[in-house]
C-alpha cells in the first residue's frame, strides 16, 4: 500500500507539474536523521552540552564502565562512565556540599578553571619546596603529566552541577600531589580509593575493582597499606572539593594537610623502587651462582676424564 500511496503521488505531481517541487522535498527529508531520540532530547544547556535520554545514559555507563575497566588508560570513557553514573544523586550531592561551604559558595560563584596558564607553572617551579604550589609542579614535572587534558564535561544537564563535576576532574592532579601517589595504576587505584570515601562518586568506587588487574606482589599491597589508608584519610578528611587551590599556593603543604586531616601514605614509588633492587639483586646473585656451579662442574669434569685415562694404563 505504500509503494502504491508514493506512485500516486508522483503520478498526481508530473500531470500537475509539481515533480521539482515533490523532489526537492524528498531530498530534504532524506538527508535528516529523525528518530524518536532526536524528537525527545532536550537542546543543550550549555556549550558541549550533549543532552541523552535515560535508556541513553544506561547504555553510556554500562558500555563505558566495562572498557574502561579492562583499559584504566582509556581516561575518555572513564570520564564518561563518571558523567553518566553521577546523576540523579551523587553530583547533586557533592553540589551540595559546596552549597554548605563559604569556600566552596566562592568556588561555584567564581568559577576557576585550572590550566598551566592559569596557574602559571614557572611562577609555582619558583615557589620554595615546602609549599603547595611548588609540589604540584614538581609533581606534574616527575609524573610527565599537565594539567590542560582534563576532558570537558558533557553529558551532565545541569550547568552548576557540571562545572562540579569539571573541578573534581581538574583538581585530581592536587590530590596527587598532596598524598604523593604516582600516575602508575597502583597509584591510581589508591588514590581513586581515597576520593571514594570523600565525595562518593560512583566512578571513583568502581575504579577500585581495577585492583584486580593489578599483579600479585601490588594487590596484597593495596589490600594491606593502600586501601586502609585510602577509606581512613577520605572519610575522616574535610570535603577536598571545597579546597581553592589557586589561592592555597604559597602556603606550606605539610600545614594544608594537617588542616584537611590527609597524613600522605608511604611513598609508592620508593617502594617500588626499592622492590626492582632486590629483584635485580637476587637475578645477580642467581646468576652469579649459576656461573659458580658451572664453573665448578666444567672443572670437575676434566679431572675425571684424567683419572679414568690413568686407570687404563694401569
Amino acid at each position: 500500500m505504500e509503494v502504491t500511496f508514493r506512485r500516486s503521488i508522483s503520478l498526481v505531481a508530473r500531470n500537475n507539474g509539481l515533480w521539482p517541487t515533490v523532489t526537492a522535498l524528498t531530498a530534504a527529508a532524506n538527508s535528516r536523521q529523525f528518530s524518536l531520540s532526536s524528537l525527545t532530547r532536550p537542546p543543550p544547556n550549555y556549550p558541549g552540552h550533549v543532552p541523552l535520554t535515560g535508556i541513553e545514559k544506561a547504555a553510556l555507563a554500562i558500555g563505558s564502565g566495562l572498557i574502561s575497566l579492562r583499559d584504566p588508560r582509556r581516561g575518555d570513557l572513564i570520564a564518561a562512565f563518571a558523567e553518566a553514573t553521577a546523576t540523579p544523586y551523587f553530583i547533586y550531592r557533592l553540589r551540595d556540599a559546596m552549597l554548605a561551604s563559604p569556600t566552596g559558595r566562592r568556588i561555584l560563584r567564581d568559577r576557576p578553571r585550572i590550566t598551566s596558564a592559569s596557574l602559571n607553572l614557572p611562577y609555582l617551579r619558583s615557589l620554595p619546596a615546602n609549599t603547595v604550589g611548588r609540589t604540584y609542579a614538581a609533581w606534574l614535572d616527575r609524573e610527565g603529566v599537565s594539567p590542560d587534558t582534563r576532558a570537558p564535561v558533557r553529558y551532565i544537564d545541569d550547568p552548576e552541577c557540571a562545572y562540579v563535576m569539571q573541578r573534581y576532574r581538574e583538581c585530581h592532579d592536587f590530590y596527587h600531589a598532596l598524598t604523593g601517589l604516582p600516575i602508575v595504576r597502583e597509584g591510581e587505584v589508591a588514590l581513586k580509593a581515597f576520593e571514594f570515601a570523600n565525595t562518593l562518586l560512583p566512578m571513583t568506587g568502581f575504579s577500585v575493582f581495577a585492583a584486580a588487574t593489578l599483579k600479585p606482589s601490588e594487590r596484597r599491597r593495596f589490600r594491606d597499606i593502600f586501601l586502609p589508608w585510602a577509606l581512613r584519610n577520605g572519610l575522616r578528611a574535610k570535603e577536598v572539593i571545597n579546597v581553592y587551590w589557586e589561592e592555597q599556593l604559597e602556603r606550606d603543604v605539610e600545614v594544608l594537610r594537617k588542616e584537611l586531616g590527609v597524613e600522605p601514605p608511604p611513598d609508592l614509588r620508593e617502594i617500588r623502587r626499592r622492590e626492582r633492587e632486590e629483584r635485580r639483586r637476587r637475578k645477580e646473585a642467581a646468576g652469579a651462582a649459576g656461573a659458580v656451579a658451572g664453573a665448578a662442574t666444567g672443572a670437575a669434569a676434566p679431572a675425571a676424564s684424567s683419572s679414568s685415562v690413568t686407570g687404563e694404563g694401569l
